[in-house]
């Protein structure tokens, strides 16, 4: 489980930045190379590697080199674990929220037959 939540720490770390997120994004519609990834970023490469490297170091991406040029994918796995995290906390919530729903409808109904018996 520690291995788990470190894992989900560290996808989640990941994009917790803007810039990772578009390079995310970007990587769902098919695999590119750092210099079509670097492009719609106003910054220096190597600070655009440092982004890939977090990227990388956390799993949701992967890169291949080829002569001279790097090209990265998207590890959909990793995005699937923290979907599914999410949509465990999302249950949850559902049902801590239907309780609470019910528990509202039921005051109401006290309410309602307190006045009628007064």
């Amino acid at each position: 489980m520690a291995n788990h939540s470190t894992q989900l720490d560290g996808v989640f770390h990941a994009l917790a930045d803007p810039t990772r997120r578009a390079v995310v994004s970007r990587l769902g519609r098919g695999s590119a190379a750092v210099s079509e990834l670097a492009q719609p970023f106003d910054m220096a490469l190597p600070s655009f590697l440092k982004h890939l490297k977090v990227l990388e170091a956390c799993g949701l991406v992967r890169s291949e080199k080829a002569g001279r040029v790097r090209t990265y994918e998207l590890v959909p796995k990793k995005l699937a674990a923290a979907e599914q995290w999410m949509a465990q906390q999302r249950a949850l919530w559902d049902a801590r929220l239907d309780r609470l729903d019910a528990y509202l409808v039921e005051l109401q109904r006290a309410e309602a037959k307190k006045k009628d018996n007064a």
